[in-house]
């Protein structure tokens, strides 16, 4: 079943990506204070949902930005707002948890930034909201790009927050 779902999944990011216009970047500095312009249907953020599934069972590299070197955390992030919606988000985990605005976990949407405290220190870690009580993250040297979730007890006592990325279609 999960395999028939992630198939469907690749075609239809195929499709939408067959159907796409290319987008000029869009530079996201937001502050926590700024709202979102309003709600973003679901299949818009769903691109972002394929091209991160799409990733899954990359290696993870530290520094590595793209799935044929492979990814970090922050990395990831960048590459699928980047590939998705034209968005240059900033490089490091710290400065993405500054950008877009805070969201609770109760109002989590797909596409959302979490964060976690992965090495001691707040927002150490970050991975891309799916739905569903689950993240597509890379999580550590030895591993591959993979889904988790988030209502573990491991992940719970080490969230730290979430944003929400504006997209401006």
């Amino acid at each position: 079943m999960a395999y028939k779902l992630l198939v469907l999944l690749i075609f239809c990011a195929a499709l939408v990506g067959c159907a796409s216009t290319p987008r000029a970047p869009i530079d996201t500095r937001q502050s926590a204070a700024q709202p979102s312009r309003g709600p973003v249907s679901p299949s818009d953020r769903s691109e972002a949902l394929l091209i991160a599934l799409m990733a899954l069972g990359v290696d993870y590299r530290f520094g590595g930005k793209s799935g044929a070197t492979g990814f970090d955390c922050s990395g990831l992030v960048v590459y699928v707002y980047e590939e998705a919606y034209g968005i240059r988000l900033p490089r490091t985990v710290i400065a993405q948890s500054e950008t877009g605005f805070a969201v609770g976990t109760q109002d989590l949407e797909p596409g959302d930034l979490v964060f976690y405290d992965t090495l001691g220190r707040p927002y150490s870690h970050v991975g891309i909201y799916l739905g569903d009580g689950k993240f597509v993250h890379a999580p550590k040297t030895g591993s591959t790009v993979r889904v988790e979730n988030l209502r573990s007890i491991y992940w719970t006592k080490r969230f730290n927050g979430a944003r929400r990325i504006e997209i401006r279609l």
